[in-house]
């Protein structure tokens, strides 16, 4: 099947061009960092048909392109037999493409309807039940890394879910060994934004697949997490950025988890368990404050002139 795969739109601008290098950047350099794909690998291309998973085929398949290794990329779509999903969309466009690919047909729509009572969120039976069919076919297809749409913002809200709701300072990892280690899951778009990706997605014109096939669930925790961090964003611009890097700079020694840190060990200061909050004051070589007088009830510090 001769590859007719169009990385750019017609009359791309040149800011069009910048944000796709930018997320060409950011995805090798994720992919880099967490060694997400090797030589020989075969990674299994989760396509849901929506913008997400649009971009991260687009981008893995230009990084195939430069890349110095080999590895063989296949996409696949799990029909789950939703009323009214449009079942030739992903197919046309991917036989365009000249992609390999597999549509693979599960009536989890069904199971879903039975065991969920009406008005009750189906997300998380949903989710559990399409993992099990992807890691089978995996398995079936020789597949041994599966790339999942997952971006820095979708990270950041399951950060937020879990300690709200699940008591647990847990995210997404860029990647991980699926519960019976035949498997590793990546997610190459860890380091991309959202926004970067709404805007790619609009101007490569994708074949784009409404996620709204279960019925309207405006109200889940989820959609008021995102809002959350969205109203943060715009008043301080940088804050999601922020909190996905305090995801990868964690300092146990700060937290307050036993399994951790040895906290009922610790019984010497050591240099990495500083807290900075003193550095003004305790910084040796040229201390804020100094100490003046301890006498009786009252001890007294000085500030240090220059």
């Amino acid at each position: 099947m001769p590859s007719m795969i169009k990385h750019l739109p017609d009359n791309a601008s040149g800011n069009f061009v910048r944000l796709r290098n930018s997320l060409i950047s950011a995805t090798g350099k994720a992919i880099g960092d967490y060694n997400m794909i090797e030589g020989g690998d075969t990674v299994l291309v989760c396509m849901s048909g929506g913008k997400d998973s649009h971009a991260m085929l687009m981008i893995l398949l230009a990084l195939q392109e430069r890349a110095p290794i080999d590895f063989k990329l296949m996409a696949m779509n799990l029909d789950q037999k939703q009323p009214g999903f449009p079942a030739d969309i992903l197919p046309a466009y991917l036989e365009k493409l000249g992609v390999d690919y597999r549509i693979v047909e599960a009536d989890t729509y069904s199971i879903v309807k039975e065991k969920i009572p009406e008005g009750k969120t189906t997300c998380s039976l949903c989710s559990r039940l399409r993992r099990g069919v992807i890691y089978r076919t995996a398995k079936e297809l020789g597949a041994n890394k599966i790339a999942l749409g997952h971006h820095r913002d979708d990270i950041v809200e399951t950060l937020f879910l879990n300690m709200f709701f699940g008591a647990k300072l847990k995210a997404m990892p860029p990647k991980l060994a699926t519960n019976d280690k035949q498997n590793i899951v990546i997610r190459p778009l860890a380091y991309c934004s959202e926004k970067d990706i709404a805007s790619y997605a609009r101007q490569m014109e994708f074949p784009i697949i409404p996620c709204d096939l279960c019925g309207s669930q405006e109200n889940l925790q989820r959609q008021k997490v995102k809002d959350m961090l969205q109203g943060w964003e715009r008043e301080q611009p940088g804050r999601i950025n922020n909190i996905f890097r305090a995801i990868t700079n964690v300092e146990p020694s700060h937290l307050a988890d036993t399994e951790l840190y040895d906290f009922k060990g610790l019984t010497q200061a050591q240099p990495e368990d500083e807290d900075p909050l003193f550095g003004d004051i305790a910084e040796k070589e040229s201390p804020a404050l100094s100490l003046a007088n301890s006498e009786g009830t009252r001890i007294e510090f000085k500030r240090n002139i220059a």
